[in-house]
Parts: structure tokens; C-alpha cells; sequence
């Protein structure tokens, strides 16, 4: 059974009325206030203020505020009048009947504003989609023109290359027709200049005009002969060995003791780092890969062995600390395992290796906001838990996991969650 609150006061108006009750040492988050036309009801456990009005107000203008240990109404009359009593006569049908109207009437109101909430997010979701769509439309367009602009301008720059070519080729055509004009007047002076040689030699003696005759042919037989050209080369297939190199430079460009000490040095650099890790003993050549532990750290993980999964993660970190899918998925085995520090230390470190934010990334860059913001939550860091879902949802706006669960947390943080 509550406890009924009888060291209420009130006081009025012929407009107002002021009530005010003690809350007598209960938080005001436990609070539950009812009020209507004829009925008020505050109810804070153990304890529990209820009276039913002698005269209607208007529950619509009247207002409660709770603090400094007090709940304080400020009820509005509907009718200008001083009451004689604050409460009705011990008619318990009539109070039980106006106690049933205003718990309905609550109900409505309670679901109305539920219906006109959940209106008001649809709306604000059919704006916020919009709104997306608009500057995605905007984009497009911007990124089309831009596309546009650059076709233009190949364009230009083709049509100007096609015309340096054809002046090009006007050009080689005029010397070329040049050039062939004066070998065709070389060709006719030649010829002119041999009939000429022909007439003399006609006008020589008999003696004379053979030997001129047999020096022509001499000169003839040569000039076949430099015209004659030799024999093709028969083919052949030629076998070319290249010398093994390691670096890219050539033989003859190297210096080969200074290349040969370096690779030396990096051999031992190797040897003593895994000399350092007494794990790697016992793996073999190809086992000492990061990538190639990665993958068994993800069979053990399917498998639900994560303390093993673990183990292997730390090893490939050991041998490249530069990887982000190994903070990341070590994250989610801490995760599994309730090490929720550990799980917010990972994902930050798989944060900051990730950069710059590209889409490559960007479905690892989810995954860590999420797993850090889930590990923040199971801490009880609502707030910092909510930071991350929101950098997660910049990330993918259209996730409904993510979105519902930041909801939950927005909830939790106001107090209104169910």
C-alpha cells in the first residue's frame, strides 16, 4: 500500500490555483505526475499524492514543475471563482469514475503524442533524405560538368594537334616536291650535258671516238656494280643469358661488394629479430608471415577460440605493427572476451592507421567506430559510445544497425527508454 502525502498546501486565485507538495527525499527522476481536468495525481514510491478537484481546470494551460524537494502546480481555472474546498466529498463512485477518465485520457494523450512523434521523425527522415538526394544530385551535376569541361578541352587540344600535324605534313610535302624538282633538273642538265659529250665524240677522229667510246662503258660497268646490292643473311636464333640480379641496376653500373654487404646486413637485421621472438621458433619458413597468421588468427576466431586467435594476432603485430586488420580483429576478439579496455585501445590504434579516410577504408573504419563505441556502452560511457556510432553513420548513413542502436544509446542517455 503507497503512502498517502496529507502535508500538502494550497493556495488560489480567482483565476489560479497553487499547489504544492513535498516530495519528502525522493530523487525527481521517479516522479510520475497525472493531470486533468479534476484530477491530480503525483506518484513517487513509497509515496502517493492524488485529489480530485472540486471544479474543472484547464489541464491544457496548467503546468507542475518539480525541484528543491517540491513538486509546484500552477493550476488555471476554468471559471473565475474562489473555491470553498480543494477536493470533493468522499463520494467514492464519482471518484473512481473521474480517476478511470483521467488515466484514459492520459492513454490518448500519451498515444497521440507517440503518433505525432513518430510523424515528426518520418518527416524528419523523408527531409534529411531529401536533403541527401539534393546534394548527391548536386554533386552528380558538378562532377558532369566537370567531366564536360574536360572532354571540351581534349577536344580543343586534338583539333590543335590534328592542325600542327597537317601544317606539319603541308610542309615535308613542299620539300618534298622541292627536292624532287631539283633532281629532276639535276637529271636534265646530266642529260643535256651527255648528248652534248655524244655530238663531240662524233666530231672526233675514228681513233679518238673509240676510246672515248670504251671509257664510257668502263664507267657504266662500275656503276652497276656499286648498284648491286649483296645477299640477304640468313636467320638465325640467338640464346641470350642475363645475369641474376637483386638490384635493379646493371651489372656494369653496381658496386657488388657494397650490394653484397647490404643484403648481408639485412639477412642478420632478419635473424635477430626473430631471435628475438622466441615464438617464431617453432614456426616454420613460410609460417613467419604476417599475412599468413592474420588468416589463422581468423580460422581460430570462426571456430569461437579467441585467447588462441589473440595469440596469433599479437604475433603478426610483432612482426609488422603497420597492418590495421590486425589491431581490428584483435579488437573484436577482446570484444568476445569482455576486455573492453583492451577493445578501446585496439580500435583507436586501427584508427589511426587508417588515414587518410578513403572508401577503400571505410568499411574498416566503420567497424572500429562500432566495436569502440560498443565497448564504451558496456562501460556505462553513453556518451562516448553515441560519438562513435554518429562518426560511424557519417560513414554509411544508410546502415539500420547502427542507426538503431545509436537510438537505443540517445535513449539511454535521456532516460526515456523503456
Amino acid at each position: 500500500m503507497p503512502l498517502l502525502v496529507k502535508d500538502y498546501t494550497w493556495t488560489q486565485t480567482p483565476s489560479l490555483l497553487y499547489i504544492t507538495v513535498p516530495l519528502k527525499g525522493v530523487g525527481p527522476g521517479k516522479v510520475d505526475i497525472l493531470c486533468s481536468e479534476n484530477y491530480l495525481k503525483v506518484n513517487f514510491p513509497p509515496f502517493l499524492f492524488e485529489v480530485f478537484l472540486c471544479a474543472p481546470i484547464d489541464d491544457t494551460k496548467s503546468s507542475a514543475k518539480v525541484g528543491n524537494g517540491v513538486v509546484v502546480f500552477t493550476l488555471y481555472k476554468k471559471e473565475l471563482e474562489l473555491w470553498k474546498s480543494l477536493s470533493l466529498t468522499d463520494d467514492k463512485e464519482k471518484m473512481q469514475r473521474i480517476r478511470e477518465q483521467a488515466v484514459i485520457k492520459a492513454q490518448e494523450k500519451a498515444k497521440a503524442e507517440k503518433e505525432a512523434k513518430a510523424v515528426q521523425k518520418r518527416d524528419n527522415e523523408k527531409y534529411a533524405l531529401q536533403k541527401t538526394m539534393k546534394i548527391e544530385e548536386e554533386e552528380r551535376k558538378r562532377i558532369e560538368d566537370l567531366k564536360e569541361q574536360e572532354r571540351k578541352r581534349a577536344t580543343e587540344e586534338l583539333e590543335q594537334w590534328k592542325k600542327v600535324q597537317s601544317q606539319a605534313a603541308e610542309m615535308q610535302m613542299a620539300r618534298k616536291e622541292q627536292q624532287l624538282q631539283k633532281e629532276m633538273q639535276n637529271k636534265e642538265n646530266k642529260t643535256t650535258n651527255e648528248e652534248r659529250q655524244a655530238n663531240l665524240s662524233k666530231s672526233l677522229p675514228g681513233s679518238l671516238q673509240q676510246s672515248a667510246t670504251g671509257h664510257r662503258g668502263n664507267k657504266i660497268q662500275e656503276k652497276l656494280k656499286e648498284k648491286t646490292l649483296p645477299a640477304p643473311r640468313s636467320s638465325k636464333c640467338l640464346q641470350i643469358q642475363f645475369t641474376p640480379r637483386v638490384f635493379p641496376t646493371a651489372l656494369r653500373e653496381s658496386r657488388v661488394a657494397e650490394e653484397e654487404e647490404w643484403l648481408q646486413k639485412q639477412a642478420d637485421a632478419r635473424r635477430a629479430m626473430n631471435a628475438d621472438i622466441p615464438e617464431l621458433k617453432d614456426l616454420k619458413e613460410g609460417e613467419r608471415n604476417p599475412e599468413w597468421l592474420k588468416e589463422k588468427g581468423n580460422k581460430l576466431f570462426a571456430t569461437g577460440n579467441y585467447l588462441a586467435a589473440i595469440n596469433a594476432y599479437n604475433l603478426a603485430i610483432r612482426l609488422n605493427n603497420k597492418i590495421p586488420a590486425l589491431y581490428l580483429n584483435r579488437c573484436a576478439c577482446h570484444l568476445k572476451l569482455r576486455n573492453l579496455h583492451k577493445t578501446i585501445e585496439d580500435s583507436s590504434k586501427a584508427l589511426e592507421l587508417l588515414v587518410p579516410p578513403v572508401p577503400d577504408n571505410a568499411k574498416a573504419r566503420l567497424k572500429a567506430h562500432v566495436r569502440r563505441g560498443t565497448a564504451f556502452c558496456e562501460l556505462e560511457l553513453y556518451v562516448e559510445g553515441l560519438q562513435d556510432y554518429e562518426a560511424a553513420l557519417k560513414i554509411d548513413p544508410y546502415n539500420l544497425d547502427v542507426k538503431a542502436d545509436a537510438e537505443k544509446i540517445r535513449q539511454r542517455i535521456q532516460g526515456s527508454e523503456p
